[in-house]
């Protein structure tokens, strides 16, 4: 199988969808691999050490000749056109925020997998790329949040007196939500974080941070045996925000991190509790790209209400290159055999997996992820 590493091109997109040293794995189990020149740069890593880990380079990345082109981002119009129907395609599609985008890789006939779309099982936990750069999301956001915050975050015992330690909240407690606790609390800050499933109490407390909600017997019982959260009645939902509003008004940093797929963000910091923070204070958005976890932020920007700073990412990982790089292209070296005749070497997904069912879009010209299929399909 001939693949194609391609260069980035969206806006502040830094990362690579490979390495060397996967590079060198590629190879060695029998593919071809051809690296876009310069796909690496922004991510520390040159044309000539892909060269060296037995990668041709090319300023096209050789994808018109390619059985399957990998990206971290979704494709271009250009690219998709220049792909040859069956060719097999895998990225991080977002196709929630593109319908266009898949729509033509069926019409090109295009077999395309959508990393984010990797189930979350036990045997495909080396291939979860949403897992892997959230990771480094919930890090990079305290790191952004410190460095906006007008103060230290440990407290500090000096002859001049005692520095207090920041107050951090953070709201969400998934992969993201949880690094950010744990690196807060390496940091030295006094952490607190919610969550609206039960279960997530023990690992907020295992990582030293106090867990904030109203835990009534409604609480105990929200989560379904499939581990999602329920539906909360208007009663609870009232008690929970009068006592996070309380919460939020005395902490210094606040980070939210809750995504839903394919819908809007949800509402945790409303404007009038950003503004009951104190001058100075901080909240860092992770949600910002679908909507916002907070009505203020905006994307990649920062805003001031009120003495309140109130910043919006769209793409943390990218601030983190290589590492960020190197865990998603480990993610595709652990997909790769479910995508490869194991005689041949030969593009050829195994259909009757429940991995590549659930991470493929598109195949032989149609939609068949059951969120974009036509609903008259089989």
């Amino acid at each position: 199988m001939r693949i194609a590493i391609l260069k980035e091109s969206a806006p502040g997109e830094t990362r690579v969808a490979a390495t060397p040293d996967t590079v060198k794995k590629i190879v060695a189990a029998g593919h071809q691999v051809v690296v876009q020149t310069g796909a690496g740069l922004s991510a520390s890593v040159t044309d000539e050490a892909f060269k060296a880990a037995g990668a041709e380079l090319a300023s096209d990345g050789g994808l018109a000749g390619a059985d399957l082109a990998l990206k971290v981002r979704r494709p271009t119009e250009s690219e998709i056109a220049t792909m040859r129907a069956g060719a097999g395609l895998v990225s991080l599609l977002e196709p929630y925020a593109d319908r266009g985008v898949i729509d033509a890789l069926a019409k090109a006939k295009i077999d395309a997998l959508a990393m984010e779309f990797i189930p979350r099982i036990s045997r495909a936990q080396s291939m979860d790329a949403l897992s892997s750069q959230a990771n480094l999301a919930g890090y990079r956001a305290v790191i952004e949040a410190s460095a906006l915050y007008g103060r230290v975050f440990p407290m500090m015992m000096t002859a001049a007196g005692t520095v207090a330690a920041a107050r951090v909240f953070i709201m969400g407690v998934g992969v993201a939500g949880l690094q950010a606790i744990a690196t807060a609390r390496r940091l030295g800050a006094v952490v607190s974080a919610t969550d609206v499933r039960p279960a997530t109490k023990e690992q907020v407390a295992s990582l030293g941070a106090k867990f904030v909600a109203v835990e009534d017997d409604e609480f105990k019982q929200a989560e379904t045996a499939a581990g999602y959260a329920k539906a909360m009645s208007a009663e609870y939902q009232a008690k929970q925000a009068a006592l996070i509003s309380e919460h939020i008004a005395k902490q210094d940093i606040v980070i939210t991190t809750a995504l839903i797929p394919g819908r809007p963000a949800p509402v945790l910091v409303s404007e009038a509790q950003a503004k009951s923070m104190r001058p100075g204070s901080v909240i860092v958005d992770l949600a910002v790209a679908q909507g916002g976890n907070c009505p203020l932020s905006k994307p990649d920007q920062l805003v001031e209400i009120g003495g309140v700073k109130i910043m919006g990412f769209t793409n943390l990982p990218a601030r983190l290159p290589a590492d960020s790089s190197a865990l998603y292209a480990r993610n595709f070296l652990a997909l790769l055999p479910l995508l490869t005749d194991k005689d041949s070497k030969a593009f050829a997904p195994h259909w009757d997996d429940e991995i590549i069912q659930g991470a493929m879009l598109s195949r032989a010209g149609a939609l068949v992820h059951p969120h974009f299929a036509p609903k008259s399909a089989a």
